[in-house]
C-alpha cells in the first residue's frame, strides 16, 4: 500500500515538473492523473510533507529565483512563468519566501533553492529504527549527506555549499556528525557542538518526517553525547511562510522559544530544550 502511494505521488511530482510554467492546483493535477483530489491531497502531504499547492509554489519560486540570478528575462515574464497573474503578486509571494524583492535578489545574484524536485524512495516501508541505528558520520558519507541536504534544502536558507562542506568535514573529524541510514540510504543527519551544547543542523528525509526521527536523534544526543545539559538550535520565526513545519516539530519535542536572531541575513529564532522539558509541548503554540 505504501509503495503504491509513493508511485502515485511520484507521478504527481513528474506532472508538476513538466508543467511548472503553468498555473497549477490540486484539482488540475488530480484530473490529469485521474485520481481523486481528496486522496491525492492526503497521500501527497503525508509523503512529501507539503501540500501540492505549497510544493508547486516553492518549486516555481525556486525556478524563478534561478532565472533572476542567471538570466536577463524581464521580471514580469518570470512572474507569469511562475503561475502569478501580475508582477505585484509575484513580488509579494517572492518576498515572503526569500525575504527580498525579485529586483534585489537579481542584483545580488546569489541563487539558492527553496525546493528542488522531490526524489522519493521507491518500495518504501516503515522501518523499525532506534538510537542504536544512528552512528557517527565518516568521510565516505559526505556525498550521501549532501544529497540529503539538497533534498531538504528548505531547512537551510541561504545555504553556502562550500562553507557548509568545510564545516561538515570539521564536524566529522571531531565526531560531532551523526547519520542514520535505511537500506543504505541516508535518511537523517545531524551536526552538533558539544562545546556550545547546540544542534547546528538537522535534516530528515521527507518520507520519514512523520515517523519521529527528529526525536530519535535528539534522544541520542541528550542520552549519550550531551548529557544533563540544555541544548539549543535555531529555526524559522513564527509566521515565516518558508517554514515547512520545523518550528512546530521542535515545539512538539519540548523546545522553548528564546531570542530572535538574524543569521546570514535571514530572520530566525533560537530555541532551547532542557532535560526536564523533553516531550513537554507549548500547547498554545503548537495548536496553531
Amino acid at each position: 500500500m505504501q509503495s503504491q502511494e509513493v508511485y502515485i505521488v511520484s507521478e504527481a511530482v513528474c506532472y508538476i515538473e513538466e508543467h511548472l510554467e503553468h498555473k497549477l492546483d490540486l484539482e488540475m493535477v488530480a484530473s490529469a492523473l485521474h485520481y481523486s483530489k481528496y486522496h491525492l491531497h492526503r497521500i501527497f502531504a503525508k509523503t512529501v510533507g507539503l501540500t501540492i499547492h505549497d510544493y508547486v509554489q516553492r518549486r516555481q519560486l525556486t525556478e524563478a529565483a534561478k532565472l533572476l540570478a542567471f538570466s536577463k528575462k524581464p521580471i514580469m515574464e518570470i512572474a507569469l512563468e511562475s503561475g502569478c497573474e501580475s508582477q505585484q503578486a509575484f513580488t509579494d509571494i517572492f518576498k515572503k519566501m526569500y525575504k527580498v524583492t525579485p529586483a534585489r535578489y537579481r542584483t545580488a545574484a546569489n541563487f539558492y533553492p527553496l525546493q528542488l524536485e522531490m526524489q522519493l524512495k521507491q518500495n518504501y516501508k516503515k522501518p523499525d529504527i532506534t538510537q542504536n541505528d544512528i552512528r557517527f558520520a565518516a568521510l565516505s558519507d559526505v556525498n550521501d549527506w549532501m544529497d540529503l541536504v539538497c533534498l531538504t534544502v528548505d531547512g537551510y536558507p541561504c545555504l553556502n555549499e562550500r562553507e557548509y562542506l568545510e564545516n561538515l568535514y570539521r564536524y566529522i573529524s571531531d565526531k560531532q556528525a551523526l547519520i542514520l541510514r535505511d537500506e543504505g540510504k541516508a535518511i537523517g543527519i545531524m551536526g552538533f557542538s558539544t562545546e556550545k551544547s547546540s544542534i547546528d543542523f538537522l535534516a530528515i528525509h521527507p518520507q520519514y518526517r512523520n515517523l519521529g526521527m527528529e526525536k530519535i536523534f535528539i534522544d541520542k544526543l541528550m542520552d549519550e553525547l550531551i548529557v544533563g545539559k540544555e541544548i539549543s538550535l535555531t529555526t524559522y520565526r513564527k509566521g515565516d511562510r518558508a517554514d515547512t513545519g520545523y518550528r512546530k516539530k521542535y515545539i512538539s519535542l519540548g523546545f522553548q522559544e528564546r531570542e530572535l536572531l538574524t543569521e546570514y541575513g535571514y530572520p530566525t529564532q533560537r530555541f532551547v530544550l532542557s532535560p526536564e522539558n523533553r516531550g513537554k509541548t507549548q500547547n498554545e503554540e503548537i495548536s496553531k
